[in-house]
């Protein structure tokens, strides 16, 4: 943390400068700042930070951006509001990053606030609210194609998993390992089975690219390698940790299996248990019965874990599992930009950030770096009607829940009844049963299609959705009457009574607002419909301030 004389140095350098440059920008800020424009200069400024090769970058409010004069800004005065700010700002950036520090000076010209803002991260540049920015000397623009590539390519300049191991041999795999590994090749590349059988082992590996003209790798090592081996891969660690938890979060069991991973693939699955899930679909007495999780989701998910670990940090690979769901991490950034671009576009990916190891992978028949493999994940939970995966990007972590069952049976007959939505709006309907915050953007699409009604952040299946799928109750307890009517209906309650306290009117109204309103939402509507009666002169309070009666005003 930086003393305040520090401060005065830092605030005196950043001001001699001629001119703004690209990792340094002024605001007056006299009293308001929009915040999504401070979210777009962050993620401006760290961008530029990360190009240039520094640590951080500054926004300095309380200056005149021409002049450089130090003319003072009442933005946030209070050090709670101001400090609130990481968390707003860290909400709308991906790996929620957010402000190093913030800084008030109290100068004698006037209050001067500093932000310092992080350098993105190696390989992943900055978004604020899911775009990127940049800057073009002093001005704020998106963060062109150029720039984004080259912070990309950070990640991609190195290989870890084709160092090559001077030390290692053929003697360092496991036998069982390298046959089954030849019958997924063969499998893979059916043209080429004959002459696999043809190959010695050295051949087979350098073709399947798992070594280098002969050499030993990193990836040969984590795919093949015997258990004693993984002392070539030190400190990285290639273990796999299944744990089995109790509803109440207890561990029950685990297993650490080790290399080859090839091999451990297969001894994590039959560590799962995958049991029987029964329900009955709409408009037939008949239970369905199905897996609680696709073999193929649960390999993915694995398979995807190892390809993508950045085994640099050093920790193993985990599957948690659940009495009604799996988890599966693995350590680093999501390289792609999102989860449900993936999926959308149905694409490879532009990046690996171990291409060596992702290439072997593929030729074992182990991962689709063709692009899909998500895809298809998504769509055998469709199938079942279960929820999508959901995907965790934060702490510079990857976490995958998959649920084993039907979450929202009102989510499960939009579905059933809906067999045209596109699996870009299903991503879209699934986080409003998971309750996860709509953007705008997202929000008035499903809305044009009138897939759902009501209010940010409170939406609900709409009208056409509902009348299709028996959901006509449910629909109508989350609509709101027209606001007239609660109005009218206070008003008729005190004609009849001659007065009513707060709690009475609470009561009158309480189960006659949505559903969807929660208790402090609905003390909130309430409040405001009684300050309108009052402003309107309707009613008039009688009582006093802390127990109002509220009467007919003459």
């Amino acid at each position: 943390m930086e003393t305040n004389a520090e401060l005065k140095n830092t605030l005196t350098k950043l001001l001699s400068l001629e001119a703004e440059n690209e990792v340094v920008e002024f605001k007056h800020a006299e009293d308001k700042y929009d915040i999504e424009k401070l979210g777009q200069y962050f993620s401006a400024l760290s961008n530029e930070a990360n190009l240039k090769g520094l640590d951080y970058a500054w926004l300095v409010f309380g200056i005149q951006d021409k002049t450089h004069k130090i003319i003072g800004s009442k933005f946030r005065r209070s050090q709670s509001k101001l400090m609130q700010l990481k968390k707003e700002i860290g909400d709308k950036v991906n790996n929620r990053l957010t402000f190093i520090d913030i800084h008030e000076l109290n100068l004698e010209e006037g209050r001067v606030i500093l932000f310092k803002i992080p350098s993105a991260l190696r390989g992943m540049p900055t978004s604020y609210n899911g775009h990127y920015f940049g800057r073009d000397n002093e001005s704020l623009v998106a963060l062109n194609a150029e720039k984004y590539d080259r912070i990309r390519k950070q990640v991609t300049s190195e290989d870890w998993s084709a160092k090559i191991l001077k030390d290692a041999s053929i003697q360092d795999l496991d036998e069982t390992a390298i046959e089954v590994a030849k019958e997924n090749f063969k499998n893979k590349f059916p043209d080429k089975a004959d002459d696999v059988e043809k190959w010695d082992t050295r051949t087979f590996l350098n073709k399947a690219k798992l070594t280098i003209k002969g050499q030993m790798t990193r990836t040969a090592i984590i795919l093949l390698g015997k258990d004693e081996s993984e002392h070539f891969l030190s400190p990285s660690v290639a273990k796999i940790r299944w744990v089995f938890k109790s509803d109440g979060g207890n561990e029950k069991d685990y297993d650490i299996i080790g290399l080859p991973l090839l091999l451990a693939v297969d001894k994590v699955y039959n560590k799962i248990r995958n049991l029987k899930y029964r329900y009955i679909s709409d408009g037939t007495l008949f239970p369905d019965e199905v897996n609680q999780y696709e073999p193929y989701t649960i390999r993915e998910a694995i398979n995807n874990c190892i390809a993508h670990q950045d085994y640099t940090k050093n920790g193993r690979i985990n599957v948690i599992e659940m009495e009604d769901q799996l988890l599966f991490t693995n350590l680093g950034d999501f390289i792609p930009q999102s989860v449900e671009k993936v999926v959308i576009d149905d694409a490879p990916e532009e990046y690996y950030r171990n291409r060596f190891l992702a290439t072997a992978m593929f030729n074992l028949k182990m991962v689709d770096t063709a692009g899909g493999g998500i895809r298809r994940m998504y769509n055998y939970q469709r199938i079942k009607f279960f929820p999508l995966p959901e995907y965790d990007l934060s702490n510079n972590k990857v976490k995958v829940r998959i649920v084993g069952k039907v979450l929202d049976m009102k989510y499960a007959n939009v579905l059933a009844k809906n067999k045209n939505l596109s699996l870009e709006e299903i991503i879209l309907l699934d986080k409003v049963q998971k309750n996860i915050r709509l953007t705008k953007e997202e929000a008035k699409h499903l809305k044009s299609k009138k897939l759902i009604e009501g209010r940010r952040p409170n939406y609900f299946i709409g009208k056409n959705v509902a009348q299709k799928t028996g959901q006509k109750a449910t629909y109508t307890k989350n609509k709101a009457f027209d606001k007239q009517y609660y109005l009218d209906l206070i008003m008729k309650s005190i004609k009849h009574h001659e007065s009513l306290s707060r709690a009475d009117i609470d009561e009158l109204l309480w189960k006659k607002l949505p559903d969807y309103m929660s208790a402090k939402q609905k003390k909130s509507k309430i409040g405001n419909l009684i300050s309108e009666l009052r402003k309107k002169e309707r009613i008039i309070n009688k009582g006093i301030y802390s127990k109002p009666k509220w009467h007919l005003k003459d």
